[in-house]
């Protein structure tokens, strides 16, 4: 089973109130680049660029969770990421209209992520 059919497999069995903005946030990684690879890790989809870039939280209910584990190092400018402990960032997504409105900030983080790990 490829890396993909594993995120695609964990989310179709996720009970889960904002299951339709999980995928929506999947879609939008996956378009971003297809240099990440993928996986279900620590809990949830995951997703790496060299190292582990963001994993998906669906423990959480309130909200899309998506910790970017070295999110201290993304310098985040566009409002996205909330600084979590052991530099860790928090992306949290409410809606589907919150999915949509932050759908450039969080192709903007990623394609950070990716100069970042190729320097």
């Amino acid at each position: 089973m490829s890396k993909t059919n594993k995120i695609d497999e964990f989310v179709s069995k996720l009970k889960h109130p904002l299951k339709a903005e999980i995928e929506e946030v999947i879609k939008i990684i996956r378009e971003t680049s297809a240099k990440m690879e993928e996986d279900v890790k620590w809990g949830g989809p995951s997703f790496d660029y060299k190292e582990p870039m963001a994993t998906f939280n669906p423990r959480v209910t309130d909200f899309v969770a998506v910790i970017f584990h070295k999110g201290e190092l993304l310098n985040d400018k566009t409002g996205l990421l909330e600084p979590g402990p052991k530099g860790k960032a928090y992306a949290k997504f409410h809606s589907m209209e919150e999915v949509k409105k932050h759908r450039a900030n969080l192709q903007k983080v990623i394609k950070d992520w990716i100069k970042l790990m190729d320097k």
